[in-house]
């Protein structure tokens, strides 16, 4: 599944906004970036996204956009919508043409014929995404790692699982800690890598997670400076060395590696919990980073792009910044530039070239 196109109708403070995700044949774009100075609703578009697609559409209300309550002097006519239309790919394969989906109380079609039919078939989908596939990751700006030990407890029910239902919300602190999350992805990988190779996963290629999890996290690791060795085989904490061959706990790591490590596992284990027994390097989903540039470098920031292409080629990116270093990183048609008109009232977005001068 790839994101096509959205449109959003008075959320936060866009009044229509229309932001394309594809190229200039209709193809998805591998990566996205959407630049702007803090306050042009990066945020909030990001969550508008996380909260329409397929098998999972939520009103809009401040606590899903994580923003505050709107302002009532605005008076907007109706209430913020969100429309999003999705390339389905390997969700499937035989569909010619993209699947619109629409926030509730959102009307997309022209007749009321047309909005039935709609309304039926996003329905439809609603109930097959809950069977698996239709992956779709955000990671919030306010991300952090707290120091905590690993504890894994039934990964069937837990990190091997995708639920498409669950929350997004990038307002929730708890879920913003990544350490735990982050953890499991990389000792369930590890550990059924190893039970594979002496036929202990009973068929479920958990080979395939292991080696792209190894390759991705070391890849985006590599970038700080580290490689990634694997688990320690008394704590089953993940292992890294640095550019001195000293090992180093997960812990230990600066906050820009620990970060680059978040993003490579817990995509990775997105990918696989939503396809399992398929090499996650080759499955499709979307994964949004907000604020993707926080406590990187210069250096890490012109490369961070092309490094997370590159370690997922299948995956789709959605990544948001303040950096004009990563917005310089990616080709001119890959960026999407969101700033404040003159009025200072409503954001305009800039594609392009002009999301570079502007």
């Amino acid at each position: 599944m790839f994101l096509s196109s959205a449109r959003l109708i008075f959320v936060g403070p866009f009044d229509d906004l229309v932001l394309p995700f594809s190229d200039d044949e209709g193809r998805p774009r591998r990566v996205t970036v959407i630049h702007g100075a803090g306050g042009v609703g990066k945020t909030t578009l990001l969550s508008a996204l996380a909260a329409t697609r397929p098998g999972n559409t939520v009103a809009l209300s401040p606590g899903v956009l994580g923003g505050a309550p709107p302002d009532p002097s605005l008076m907007r006519p109706v209430a913020p919508q969100a429309i999003c239309e999705y390339w389905l790919g390997q969700d499937d394969a035989e569909r010619p043409h993209t699947l619109r989906v629409g926030t509730p109380g959102a009307r997309l079609g022209h007749s009321d014929e047309e909005e039935a039919f709609r309304r039926r078939e996003q329905a439809l989908f609603d109930k097959r995404a809950a069977s698996g596939g239709f992956a779709f990751l955000l990671l919030p700006a306010n991300r952090f790692f707290s120091r905590q030990p690993l504890a894994i407890s039934a990964p069937a029910r837990t990190v091997a699982r995708y639920d498409v239902r669950g929350p997004s919300s990038v307002d929730e602190a708890a879920r913003a800690d990544l350490t735990r999350e982050t953890k499991q992805a990389l000792a369930y990988a590890a550990i059924g890598s190893a039970l594979s190779r002496g036929g202990g996963d009973r068929g479920r290629r958990l080979d395939l997670l292991g080696g792209a999890m190894h390759s991705a996290v070391d890849h985006l690791v590599s970038l700080a400076g580290f490689a990634y060795r694997g688990l320690d085989a008394a704590t089953f904490e993940p292992v890294f060395i640095d550019s001195d061959d000293r090992e180093r706990f997960f812990d230990a790591l600066p906050t820009r590696a620990r970060h680059l490590v978040a993003f490579a596992a817990l995509s990775t284990r997105l990918l696989w919990a939503a396809y399992p027994g398929q090499d996650p390097r080759t499955s499709e989903g979307v994964i949004a980073i907000d604020e993707v540039d926080l406590h990187q470098d210069a250096a890490t920031q012109a490369g961070l792009a092309s490094a997370l292409g590159q370690a997922l080629p299948g995956a789709q990116w959605i990544l948001t910044t303040s950096s004009t270093g990563v917005a310089a990183s990616v080709d001119a048609r890959d960026v999407i530039a969101l700033r404040r008109a003159a009025d200072a009232d409503h954001v305009e977005l800039y594609v392009g070239d002009e999301a570079r001068t502007h």
